[in-house]
Protein backbone atom coordinates (compact mmCIF):
# COMPACT_ATOMS: atom_id res chain seq x y z
CA UNK A 1 0.00 0.00 0.00
CA UNK A 2 1.48 3.03 -0.65
CA UNK A 3 0.78 6.28 1.14
CA UNK A 4 0.31 10.27 -0.67
CA UNK A 5 2.53 12.43 1.41
CA UNK A 6 1.55 15.72 1.60
CA UNK A 7 4.15 18.52 1.89
CA UNK A 8 4.13 20.66 5.24
CA UNK A 9 3.64 23.74 3.44
CA UNK A 10 0.72 22.91 1.94
CA UNK A 11 -0.88 22.44 5.30
CA UNK A 12 -0.32 25.58 6.71
CA UNK A 13 -1.96 28.48 5.70
CA UNK A 14 -0.23 32.08 4.93
CA UNK A 15 -0.42 34.90 7.25
CA UNK A 16 -3.15 36.44 4.44
CA UNK A 17 -5.41 33.37 4.64
CA UNK A 18 -5.09 33.61 8.38
CA UNK A 19 -6.37 37.23 8.66
CA UNK A 20 -8.64 37.01 5.85
CA UNK A 21 -10.89 34.00 8.39
CA UNK A 22 -10.42 36.14 11.39
CA UNK A 23 -14.11 36.95 12.20
CA UNK A 24 -14.26 40.30 13.03
CA UNK A 25 -16.18 42.34 15.89
CA UNK A 26 -19.28 43.30 15.49
CA UNK A 27 -19.74 47.24 14.26
CA UNK A 28 -22.08 47.60 17.65
CA UNK A 29 -19.42 46.20 20.06
CA UNK A 30 -16.86 48.39 17.89
CA UNK A 31 -19.07 51.57 18.58
CA UNK A 32 -19.30 51.21 22.47
CA UNK A 33 -15.83 50.39 21.86
CA UNK A 34 -16.04 46.64 24.01
CA UNK A 35 -12.84 45.20 26.25
CA UNK A 36 -13.16 42.29 23.90
CA UNK A 37 -12.58 44.85 20.77
CA UNK A 38 -9.03 46.28 22.52
CA UNK A 39 -8.18 42.34 22.78
CA UNK A 40 -9.01 41.16 19.03
CA UNK A 41 -6.86 43.82 17.71
CA UNK A 42 -3.98 43.80 20.11
CA UNK A 43 -4.07 39.74 19.70
CA UNK A 44 -3.57 39.74 15.88
CA UNK A 45 -1.91 42.98 15.38
CA UNK A 46 1.54 41.05 13.94
CA UNK A 47 -1.15 38.72 12.18
CA UNK A 48 -2.62 41.85 10.34
CA UNK A 49 0.97 43.19 9.74
CA UNK A 50 2.32 40.27 8.27
CA UNK A 51 -1.02 39.76 6.08
CA UNK A 52 -0.69 42.99 4.45
CA UNK A 53 3.21 42.48 3.41
CA UNK A 54 1.43 39.58 2.11
CA UNK A 55 -1.15 40.61 0.38
CA UNK A 56 1.15 44.06 -1.35
CA UNK A 57 3.57 41.11 -2.62
CA UNK A 58 0.59 39.23 -3.87
CA UNK A 59 -0.87 42.13 -5.49
CA UNK A 60 2.16 43.89 -6.61
CA UNK A 61 1.43 43.54 -10.55
CA UNK A 62 -2.14 45.10 -9.67
CA UNK A 63 -1.41 47.89 -7.69
CA UNK A 64 0.25 51.38 -8.63
CA UNK A 65 3.44 53.04 -7.29
CA UNK A 66 2.74 55.52 -4.99
CA UNK A 67 5.16 58.00 -4.98
CA UNK A 68 5.28 61.95 -5.34
CA UNK A 69 4.13 61.91 -8.79
CA UNK A 70 0.55 62.01 -7.18
CA UNK A 71 1.36 65.47 -6.02
CA UNK A 72 0.07 68.30 -8.10
CA UNK A 73 3.06 69.30 -10.26
CA UNK A 74 3.05 72.91 -9.14
CA UNK A 75 3.17 72.24 -5.37
CA UNK A 76 5.63 69.23 -5.54
CA UNK A 77 8.01 71.48 -7.45
CA UNK A 78 7.67 74.33 -4.80
CA UNK A 79 8.30 72.01 -1.86
CA UNK A 80 10.81 70.19 -3.70
CA UNK A 81 12.45 74.29 -3.90
CA UNK A 82 11.80 74.78 -0.28
CA UNK A 83 13.87 71.79 1.34
CA UNK A 84 16.42 72.92 -0.88
CA UNK A 85 16.38 76.22 -0.55
CA UNK A 86 14.25 77.19 2.61
CA UNK A 87 14.07 80.86 1.74
CA UNK A 88 12.12 79.73 -1.77
CA UNK A 89 9.40 78.81 0.85
CA UNK A 90 7.63 82.11 -0.40
CA UNK A 91 6.66 79.89 -3.59
CA UNK A 92 5.02 77.21 -1.39
CA UNK A 93 2.64 79.88 0.37
CA UNK A 94 1.70 81.74 -2.61
CA UNK A 95 -0.14 78.34 -3.81
CA UNK A 96 -2.08 78.90 -0.48
CA UNK A 97 -5.31 80.63 -0.68
CA UNK A 98 -7.00 82.05 2.85
CA UNK A 99 -10.64 81.36 2.26
CA UNK A 100 -11.45 81.93 6.01
CA UNK A 101 -9.15 82.62 9.02
CA UNK A 102 -6.78 80.07 9.67
CA UNK A 103 -8.18 78.01 6.45
CA UNK A 104 -6.06 77.38 3.45
CA UNK A 105 -7.42 75.84 0.44
CA UNK A 106 -4.84 74.67 -2.37
CA UNK A 107 -4.49 71.75 -4.88
CA UNK A 108 -2.44 68.25 -3.10
CA UNK A 109 -3.07 65.73 -5.74
CA UNK A 110 -2.32 65.22 -9.36
CA UNK A 111 -6.42 65.07 -10.91
CA UNK A 112 -4.97 62.68 -13.13
CA UNK A 113 -3.16 60.62 -10.67
CA UNK A 114 -6.15 60.36 -8.22
CA UNK A 115 -7.07 57.04 -9.37
CA UNK A 116 -3.89 55.29 -8.41
CA UNK A 117 -4.07 56.02 -4.98
CA UNK A 118 -7.81 55.69 -5.17
CA UNK A 119 -8.07 51.96 -6.43
CA UNK A 120 -5.19 51.01 -4.34
CA UNK A 121 -7.33 51.97 -1.33
CA UNK A 122 -10.33 50.20 -3.24
CA UNK A 123 -8.60 47.14 -3.43
CA UNK A 124 -7.50 47.13 0.45
CA UNK A 125 -10.91 47.56 0.99
CA UNK A 126 -11.67 44.22 -0.73
CA UNK A 127 -8.80 42.31 0.99
CA UNK A 128 -10.58 40.56 3.30
CA UNK A 129 -8.24 41.73 6.09
CA UNK A 130 -10.04 43.12 8.79
CA UNK A 131 -9.88 46.76 8.86
CA UNK A 132 -11.13 49.43 11.94
CA UNK A 133 -12.95 52.20 11.03
CA UNK A 134 -12.95 55.54 12.63
CA UNK A 135 -14.94 54.79 15.79
CA UNK A 136 -16.38 58.34 15.89
CA UNK A 137 -18.25 57.46 12.22
CA UNK A 138 -21.23 55.69 12.90
CA UNK A 139 -22.26 54.34 9.60
CA UNK A 140 -18.90 54.30 7.55
CA UNK A 141 -17.91 51.32 5.85
CA UNK A 142 -15.34 52.27 3.55
CA UNK A 143 -13.34 53.86 6.06
CA UNK A 144 -10.19 53.22 7.72
CA UNK A 145 -7.82 54.34 9.99
CA UNK A 146 -4.41 54.74 8.15
CA UNK A 147 -1.69 55.64 10.63
CA UNK A 148 0.54 52.70 12.42
CA UNK A 149 -0.39 54.10 16.02
CA UNK A 150 -3.96 52.41 15.37
CA UNK A 151 -4.97 49.32 15.42
CA UNK A 152 -6.34 47.30 12.62
CA UNK A 153 -4.64 50.17 10.55
CA UNK A 154 -4.00 49.89 6.87
CA UNK A 155 -0.51 48.14 7.47
CA UNK A 156 0.49 47.89 3.32
CA UNK A 157 3.98 48.57 3.00
CA UNK A 158 3.75 50.80 0.08
CA UNK A 159 0.83 52.92 1.26
CA UNK A 160 2.47 53.17 4.39
CA UNK A 161 5.95 54.80 3.14
CA UNK A 162 3.31 57.06 1.29
CA UNK A 163 1.44 58.36 4.15
CA UNK A 164 5.21 59.00 5.45
CA UNK A 165 5.95 61.28 2.78
CA UNK A 166 2.68 62.73 2.87
CA UNK A 167 3.55 63.79 6.43
CA UNK A 168 6.97 64.28 6.68
CA UNK A 169 7.43 65.72 3.38
CA UNK A 170 4.26 67.81 2.83
CA UNK A 171 1.75 68.52 5.64
CA UNK A 172 4.74 69.54 8.63
CA UNK A 173 6.65 72.06 6.69
CA UNK A 174 3.43 73.55 5.09
CA UNK A 175 2.15 73.82 8.44
CA UNK A 176 4.78 75.38 10.01
CA UNK A 177 4.98 78.07 7.40
CA UNK A 178 0.97 78.92 7.67
CA UNK A 179 0.62 78.02 11.47
CA UNK A 180 4.23 78.24 12.98
CA UNK A 181 2.72 78.68 16.64
CA UNK A 182 2.75 75.02 16.16
CA UNK A 183 6.20 73.73 16.39
CA UNK A 184 6.60 71.65 19.23
CA UNK A 185 3.42 70.73 18.91
CA UNK A 186 3.60 68.33 15.47
CA UNK A 187 5.75 65.32 16.46
CA UNK A 188 3.01 62.75 16.13
CA UNK A 189 0.64 62.24 13.17
CA UNK A 190 -3.13 60.74 13.21
CA UNK A 191 -4.96 59.54 9.88
CA UNK A 192 -7.82 58.06 8.80
CA UNK A 193 -10.49 57.80 5.08
CA UNK A 194 -14.11 58.84 5.34
CA UNK A 195 -16.70 58.29 2.87
CA UNK A 196 -19.49 59.80 2.37
CA UNK A 197 -22.83 58.66 0.86
CA UNK A 198 -26.59 59.54 1.39
CA UNK A 199 -27.34 56.17 3.06
CA UNK A 200 -24.38 55.67 5.49
CA UNK A 201 -22.70 58.45 6.49
CA UNK A 202 -24.14 61.32 5.06
CA UNK A 203 -22.43 64.37 6.94
CA UNK A 204 -20.76 65.54 10.04
CA UNK A 205 -22.19 67.73 13.11
CA UNK A 206 -20.02 70.85 14.06
CA UNK A 207 -16.68 70.33 16.00
CA UNK A 208 -13.14 70.51 16.75
CA UNK A 209 -10.32 68.45 16.04
CA UNK A 210 -7.99 67.06 18.86
CA UNK A 211 -5.29 68.28 16.59
CA UNK A 212 -2.55 71.29 16.04
CA UNK A 213 -3.27 71.13 12.42
CA UNK A 214 -5.54 69.35 10.05
CA UNK A 215 -5.23 67.98 6.22
CA UNK A 216 -8.53 67.26 4.83
CA UNK A 217 -7.90 65.88 1.05
CA UNK A 218 -10.46 64.96 -1.32
CA UNK A 219 -9.81 61.54 -3.26
CA UNK A 220 -12.76 61.83 -5.57
CA UNK A 221 -12.18 60.98 -9.21
CA UNK A 222 -12.39 64.17 -12.05
CA UNK A 223 -15.80 62.25 -13.33
CA UNK A 224 -16.75 61.28 -9.84
CA UNK A 225 -19.66 63.99 -8.91
CA UNK A 226 -21.60 64.62 -5.87
CA UNK A 227 -24.13 67.10 -4.22
CA UNK A 228 -23.97 68.41 -1.26
CA UNK A 229 -21.50 67.51 1.27
CA UNK A 230 -19.64 71.06 1.32
CA UNK A 231 -17.78 71.74 4.21
CA UNK A 232 -18.59 74.59 6.78
CA UNK A 233 -16.27 76.51 8.80
CA UNK A 234 -16.58 79.05 11.36
CA UNK A 235 -14.50 82.34 10.06
CA UNK A 236 -13.07 83.99 13.40
CA UNK A 237 -12.40 87.42 12.45
CA UNK A 238 -16.18 87.52 11.31
CA UNK A 239 -18.02 85.15 13.20
CA UNK A 240 -19.99 83.37 10.29
CA UNK A 241 -19.79 80.27 8.74
CA UNK A 242 -18.29 79.91 5.63
CA UNK A 243 -19.18 77.13 3.19
CA UNK A 244 -16.67 75.35 0.90
CA UNK A 245 -16.92 72.45 -1.76
CA UNK A 246 -14.48 69.91 -2.31
CA UNK A 247 -12.69 69.41 -6.40
CA UNK A 248 -10.81 66.24 -7.01
CA UNK A 249 -7.19 66.21 -5.43
CA UNK A 250 -7.76 69.71 -3.02
CA UNK A 251 -7.41 69.89 0.24
CA UNK A 252 -8.42 71.95 3.24
CA UNK A 253 -5.35 72.52 5.56
CA UNK A 254 -6.74 74.36 8.74
CA UNK A 255 -5.71 74.52 12.83
CA UNK A 256 -7.61 71.99 14.79
CA UNK A 257 -9.34 74.52 17.07
CA UNK A 258 -11.28 75.61 13.92
CA UNK A 259 -14.92 74.56 14.47
CA UNK A 260 -16.25 73.15 10.80
CA UNK A 261 -18.74 70.51 9.95
CA UNK A 262 -19.88 68.62 6.89
CA UNK A 263 -23.22 69.23 5.47
CA UNK A 264 -25.46 66.20 4.18
CA UNK A 265 -24.05 64.65 1.35
CA UNK A 266 -27.44 64.27 -1.14
CA UNK A 267 -26.53 62.28 -4.73
CA UNK A 268 -23.47 60.66 -5.31
CA UNK A 269 -20.35 59.99 -2.98
CA UNK A 270 -17.18 61.67 -1.08
CA UNK A 271 -14.16 60.29 0.08
CA UNK A 272 -11.27 62.12 1.83
CA UNK A 273 -8.15 61.88 3.56
CA UNK A 274 -8.08 63.33 7.16
CA UNK A 275 -4.55 63.55 8.85
CA UNK A 276 -3.66 65.16 11.83
CA UNK A 277 -0.48 66.66 13.66
CA UNK A 278 -0.02 67.04 17.39
CA UNK A 279 2.56 66.77 20.23
CA UNK A 280 3.35 63.95 22.48
CA UNK A 281 0.62 62.13 23.64
CA UNK A 282 -1.99 64.64 21.93
CA UNK A 283 -0.67 67.96 23.21
CA UNK A 284 -1.83 71.01 20.92
CA UNK A 285 -0.92 74.70 21.40
CA UNK A 286 -2.71 76.28 24.32
CA UNK A 287 -5.70 78.47 23.32
CA UNK A 288 -4.40 82.06 22.22
CA UNK A 289 -1.09 81.18 21.39
CA UNK A 290 0.66 83.53 19.24
CA UNK A 291 2.42 83.67 16.80
CA UNK A 292 6.37 84.23 16.63
CA UNK A 293 8.78 84.65 13.51
CA UNK A 294 10.29 81.28 13.07
CA UNK A 295 13.53 81.25 10.58
CA UNK A 296 12.58 79.32 7.21
CA UNK A 297 15.18 76.76 7.79
CA UNK A 298 13.17 75.78 10.94
CA UNK A 299 10.12 74.64 9.36
CA UNK A 300 12.25 72.56 6.50
CA UNK A 301 13.92 70.04 8.51
CA UNK A 302 13.22 66.39 9.00
CA UNK A 303 11.71 65.49 12.51
CA UNK A 304 13.85 63.43 14.80
CA UNK A 305 10.80 62.64 17.65
CA UNK A 306 10.35 59.40 18.48
CA UNK A 307 6.73 57.85 18.29
CA UNK A 308 4.60 57.48 20.64
CA UNK A 309 1.31 55.15 21.06
CA UNK A 310 -1.41 57.98 21.97
CA UNK A 311 -4.26 57.67 19.49
CA UNK A 312 -6.95 60.13 19.87
CA UNK A 313 -9.58 57.58 19.18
Amino acid sequence: MTHSVLHPTRLQQTRLQQARELELPSREAMLRRAPSVQQFWDSHRQLLSDAWREWEAVEQDKLAILDSGLIDEALRTAVKQAWENPERETDVKALMTEVATDVYQFQLFDVERIADLRNMLEQAWDAGIPLRPPYGIVLNRRGAMLDRRSEGYLAAPGFQAFYQQLLDTYMRPISRLLFPEIIGYDSQSFGFSIHYQPTTDASIRPHTDASSVTLNINMNLPDETFEGSELDVLDAASGDAVRFSFTPGSAMLHRGNVPHAAQPITSGQRSNLVLWLYGERGQIPPQGAQRRAIPARDRWVASSAEQDDFAPF
